[in-house]
């Protein structure tokens, strides 16, 4: 009898444990809701709206089945196939064959990077404001908080799956294949949640955390890479990639499921691994100690802009990486298009001007990678107003330091690195097309790195919006500067298919540009955008210095 009462009393002990552990669950779920109402939501729809823009464009591109043809070249190539894939089912393309084999993975890799994002932004972001301690010293669970964020980035990831399915379905495609490409975007999305979960918890620090899981999304892209620049169908280095996994369900082609489920075992063990790590530490500390530093500082940190180089050269060094990669790969397909003009179909020859594709390609790219350093740019600034927010730039300014040495610094040191940035993208893309091109290789080189400088003109624009609106209205700045990226991207991507009026396309910084050097460049346009930039960071300026710091 006394040995039956001792069963139920340790049950009832662990039930009431697990339940402690989870209190509050419901309450930091729907505060995480309510905090997310445009972060979350603008993530989903922004996948939504490229899985059918991309599901119904390509029955526009190409319209025929010679046109489809045609366009396997892009990705059947070892430099194809090394950027979107393994290309399965391009022996015979068919319009969805086409959508699952070039385009799906960029899907999958969004739906990652909301993940990730998500899961360090309530969590170990959390722990190093402060915020977290303040609300576990309510009664709140220990696991409470990575619970109810797991639970929204999966509700998240699932009504994303959820709209790209019903995208596909509308485009007419096969309702298994489309079911199965959906699933494998939640699957990718689950998994790097998971990791995120995990480097949440060996990183102090939510930069150190993203740039972890960041680092493993990277891993497996380039992994994924190496394994279907291989063959047609990938190889066996292909399956040490989790994007690997997802995309050898062969959609359209063998609807295989199986693979999923290394995805989804993974995205469990993953997020168990997090809930036990999150146990053998501390609150707002990680499990991975930061290195000690240098017993003295360097001279450099003395000065303003030694700081400004400090704070900022991680992001602008991870982004130089990825850049040049990217321009080399871009670089790469040179080859291609020249092999393949001649058959483009109409519409997908619009898209780059001039009358040699191969040169308006390369142009069109050096535009297009343009959006991405401006995006580097508005990370930095995201950066510069972070210190702003963390009370760093007051303590800072409390020395001899005077605003604008402040702000001076930070933006010389970010202008300086995005010039940088735009050098590489143009070297990058001009050394792959010297390696790529069977015949005089060397004589673009110049050109191509010229037109990527070209670009900068709209890069400075995008700067000067920003830090205009950080002086005055510094709650908007880096949300608007998103939205000018976002809008800059998808027009540039999207906008010469589309036939949009003429106003909506003058609204695209990155739009009134020539693309040289299959165009003669316009001086109206560079002192136009070039004027913006400087007019902003002046505007900028002046209410930097008549503000209250870390004002909200």
């Amino acid at each position: 009898m006394s040995t039956a009462l001792g069963h139920d009393s340790a049950r009832a002990s662990s039930r009431s444990a697990r339940r402690s552990t989870l209190t509050g669950t419901g309450k930091l779920l729907r505060f995480m809701l309510r905090r997310n109402r445009i972060y979350t939501p603008m993530w989903v729809l922004g996948i939504a709206l490229i899985g059918f823009y991309v599901a119904h464009a390509i029955q526009i591109i190409a319209e025929t089945d010679q046109e489809l043809a045609n366009l396997t070249t892009m990705f059947t190539d070892p430099v194809g196939r090394m950027m979107t894939g393994p290309a399965f089912g391009m022996d015979a393309p068919t319009h969805e064959r086409f959508f699952a084999a070039g385009y799906v993975l960029f899907i999958y890799i969004l739906m990652a990077l909301m993940s990730v994002f998500t899961v360090v932004r309530h969590t170990r972001a959390e722990e190093q404001s402060g915020r977290a301690e303040l609300v576990r010293s309510n009664a709140v669970g220990r696991h409470a908080t990575l619970t109810a964020t797991l639970v929204l980035v999966s509700g998240a990831n699932l009504i994303a799956a959820g709209f790209v399915w019903v995208a596909a379905l509308t485009a007419d495609y096969s309702p298994e294949g489309s079911a199965l490409v959906a699933a494998g975007g939640l699957a990718v999305g689950l998994f790097f949640s998971g990791a995120a979960a995990v480097s949440a918890q060996l990183s102090e620090s939510s930069r150190g955390a993203s740039a972890m899981a960041g680092g493993l999304l990277g891993l497996a892209y380039l992994i994924r890479m190496s394994g279907d620049a291989a063959e047609v169908g990938g190889s066996a280095l292909s399956w040490f990639s989790p994007l690997g996994w997802a995309q050898q369900t062969a959609p359209y082609v063998e609807d295989r499921w199986w693979p999923l489920a290394l995805l989804v075992g993974f995205a469990v063990a993953l997020m168990s691994l997090g809930f036990w790590l999150s146990t053998k530490r501390d609150l707002g500390a990680g499990l991975m100690h930061t290195r000690p530093g240098r017993p003295e500082a360097s001279p450099a940190l003395g000065t303003p802009a030694g700081i400004a180089a400090r704070t900022l050269r991680g992001t602008l060094r991870g982004w130089a990486i990825a850049l040049l990669i990217t321009g080399l790969m871009y670089g790469g397909f040179a080859q291609t298009m020249l092999d393949t003009a001649d058959d483009l179909p109409a519409e997908m020859a619009q898209i780059f001007a001039g009358d040699d594709i191969m040169l308006g390609y390369l142009a069109y790219m050096a535009l297009f990678m343009a959006v991405f350093v401006a995006a580097a740019g508005v990370g930095g600034l995201q950066l510069i107003r972070g210190e702003e927010g963390s009370g760093h730039a007051e303590y800072l300014m409390s020395a001899p330091l005077s605003r604008t040495a402040w702000l001076g610094a930070h933006l010389a040191v970010l202008l300086t690195g995005l010039l940088l940035l735009v050098a590489l993208v143009g070297a990058g893309m001009g050394i792959g097309t010297f390696a790529s091109l069977e015949e005089d290789g060397g004589r673009h080189f110049g050109q191509i790195f010229l037109g990527s400088l070209a670009q900068t003109p709209a890069v400075l624009a995008v700067i000067g919006i920003v830090i205009g609106l950080f002086g005055w209205a510094p709650r908007l700045a880096i949300p608007a500067g998103w939205v000018v990226i976002g809008f800059a991207g998808f027009m540039t991507t999207f906008g010469g298919l589309l036939e949009l009026p003429r106003f909506v396309e003058s609204l695209n910084v990155f739009g009134h540009l020539a693309e040289y050097p299959v165009e003669e460049i316009a001086w109206t346009p560079v002192l136009w955008l070039t004027g913006l930039g400087a007019v902003g960071i002046a505007v900028g300026f002046l209410g930097w210095n008549r503000r209250e710091i870390s004002r909200a």
